[in-house]
């Protein structure tokens, strides 16, 4: 198949993504980044670049314009990109207002071009699995989502956080950009796709900002058919990020739906589903008359509930004691939890009482855990907001001692593709599962468009933790290796003990080859493995092993058992099956692993097992007492 010529429109902010999507599927032969339109285009970028849209795709000869530009622009360069002759790939939401809606439908069947939206989500095979997860109807949907964002989140750009820009509709809010994929989510669920789906509409809009949009909301749907979809969601929540979800309500049964890892919750299983990049169906669309997963007619619910926004009342302020104010950011105390109930019994935020209402009832959010002892000691988490390059996974943080000292760390400024405690290798099969720059030989770092993913399949509960699937799928969503993985914790004597274990099987017909950058020419680069990443700034840090003490004497040393110990926190790792080198750092950062791949390839022809047994404890451990706990926790 000949490569689709696309041009992008935007390309700072969400745009980049869009950039290295096209890089991607150009990887693939696929497509060919044909043009760039941007009033501030990055430089060196090789192909045309103009402000002028519809003069770009004529100049190129695009069929595909991907526009990625201000909410108030979607309108007028959609309908220009469709006159010019190209299929259009638009940025969600569609449009600020139901006239602007109209014109672009109205230009799309003028045109006979195509007009996909970019609600990233409805590419899930999670939407279509969620209509029948119940083994009854859906009576109910109820949608929690609870982020935070910076005081600069408003100030990025002079559309942020608007209603309106010099008499121009943009709307900027909570509902209709930042969460917006959960509305969209829920109308796809409940098939509520056009406008006439909705019969009714209750919305509270409030704001904690110094904005005119609102930050934090409920809106309750009810649907032609009796179906009630209730929303609430904000941006100042007290946590720096938890997953959103749907709440699906049936009769006798209920479910949840966490819409941006592409995961269904049944039963006390998650199960993981596929997702079709929607740029990739838009040029299976236009090579092969595929059907569009998302077209703009399947977004006229959504723009019912926008414009009901837009025409709505200005948010109301929160009074300033109910907020708390943090050096970066606003915080309402106890949203989540509000969010939570709200989804559970299709509530709206006022009937809870908010804002000024009792204490909410604490209702933790829906998130995977390790308890030893009767206490939270690690969230086992998954993000739906990492890039590519991240080389996104399935990772503990927060870690806990019992006394409640934070052990990990993620996405620190010196490597932000640190996650915590997981596992990650920085080349499996020429992909890169650990994040951010490739070494390659004679030429050293670069940042190549080669990063995987862990994608879960499943996810039980067992006795003391769970047990899991993973798709190592490399960059074009090959898979390449099939993970099985235990993890469970367990109380010790002087804190308490994880249990992580992974087997790793090749999926390609052919040997597992795995690399560390030290196999390419990176003197004492071995990692590779499982990985702990510590927090930096934790005091007095040191490691030892049974045999010697200091980074240089135990990097690269094969022994049972080494601890990293700080005034606060210790960590004793014993390695329980398989005797690697261990990878240490502690100068630069603090940061233990075994080596899998120390610094020759390992070739697995069959599967890889490894397990490792980590001692979590308060305070510093003399050498001593490390040993003891090396020598008697392992099981």
């Amino acid at each position: 198949m000949r490569p689709v010529r696309v041009v992008v429109a935007g390309v700072n902010g969400y745009g980049r993504h869009h950039l290295a999507n096209v890089g991607r599927l150009a990887a693939a032969g696929r497509a060919e980044l044909a043009g760039v339109c941007d009033v501030r285009p990055p430089s060196g970028l090789g192909v045309p670049v103009s402000a002028d849209l519809p003069a770009l795709i004529r100049e190129t000869g695009a069929e595909i314009a991907v526009i990625a530009t201000p909410i108030h622009t979607h309108a007028p360069l959609a309908v220009a990109a469709l006159e010019a002759g190209a299929h259009v790939l638009l940025e969600k939401p569609p449009a600020p207002s139901v006239e602007e809606f109209a014109a672009i439908s109205a230009a799309v069947a003028r045109t006979g071009l195509a007009c996909q939206v970019g609600f990233q989500s409805l590419g899930s095979e999670a939407i279509r699995a969620a209509r029948g997860v119940l083994g009854e109807p859906v009576r109910g949907i109820g949608v929690a989502g609870a982020w935070t964002r910076p005081f600069g989140y408003y100030t990025r750009s002079a559309w942020a956080g608007r209603r309106r820009l010099d008499g121009v509709d943009v709307m900027d809010g909570a509902l209709t950009n930042p969460f917006a994929h959960a509305v969209a989510s829920a109308l796809a669920v409940a098939g509520a796709d056009a406008a006439d789906s909705i019969a009714g509409i209750e919305l509270e809009l409030y704001r904690a900002n110094d904005i005119e949009s609102d930050d934090t909301s409920s809106a309750r749907l009810t649907l032609a058919d009796g179906t009630v979809i209730a929303i609430t969601v904000s941006l100042c929540a007290a946590r720096r990020r938890t997953e959103p979800y749907l709440h699906l309500h049936g009769a006798n049964q209920s479910a949840r739906l966490f819409y941006t890892l592409d995961e269904i919750e049944a039963g006390g299983v998650r199960t993981g589903y596929d997702r079709t990049d929607l740029l990739d169906n838009l040029i299976a669309h236009v090579r092969n008359g595929a059907e569009l997963l998302v077209p703009l007619a399947r977004t006229g619910g959504f723009t019912r509930l926008l414009d009901a926004i837009r025409l709505a009342p200005e948010p109301r302020p929160v009074e300033a004691r109910f907020v708390r104010a943090e050096p970066s950011r606003l915080v309402l105390p106890g949203i989540e939890d509000l969010a939570v109930t709200a989804a559970a019994e299709l509530a709206t935020l006022s009937e809870l009482g908010f804002p000024g209402g009792p204490e909410p009832v604490p209702a933790p959010w829906p998130e995977t855990v390790l308890r030893a002892g009767g206490r939270e000691t690690a969230v086992y988490a998954e993000r739906g907001d990492l890039q590519a390059s991240d080389a996104p996974r399935p990772h503990l943080h927060p870690v806990r001692t019992l006394g409640g000292t934070v052990v990990t760390e993620v996405q620190p400024d010196d490597h932000v593709h640190h996650f915590g405690a997981g596992v990650a290798i920085a080349d499996v099969d020429g992909a890169n599962f650990w994040g951010g720059s490739t070494y390659v030989r004679g030429e050293g770092p670069r940042m190549l468009p080669n990063h995987g993913r862990q994608r879960r399949r499943t996810l039980r509960p067992i006795d003391g933790g769970y047990a899991e699937t993973l798709d190592w799928t490399g960059p074009d969503g090959t898979v390449l290796a099939a993970e099985e993985r235990i993890l469970t914790a367990r109380s010790v004597a002087g804190g308490w003990a994880l249990d992580f274990a992974f087997t790793l099987t090749g999926r390609t017909g052919r040997p597992l080859v795995l690399q560390s950058s030290a196999c390419k020419g990176r003197t004492g680069a071995g990692y590779g493995g499982f990985f702990w990443r510590a927090p930096k700034d934790s005091s007095g840090l040191a490691v030892f092993t049974g045999e010697a003490s200091g980074e240089e004497a135990v990097h690269g040393s094969v022994t049972p058992w080494l601890a990293l110990t700080s005034d606060a926190w210790s960590l004793v790792f014993v390695q329980t099956a398989g005797l690697d080198p261990w990878f240490v750092r502690v100068a630069e950062y603090p940061g233990v692993g075994p080596a899998l791949a120390w610094d020759e390839p390992l070739t697995v022809p069959g599967s890889l097992h490894r397990a490792v047994t980590v001692v979590v404890a308060d305070g510093r451990l003399a050498p001593e007492q490390a040993r003891d706990l090396a020598e008697g926790t392992p099981e």
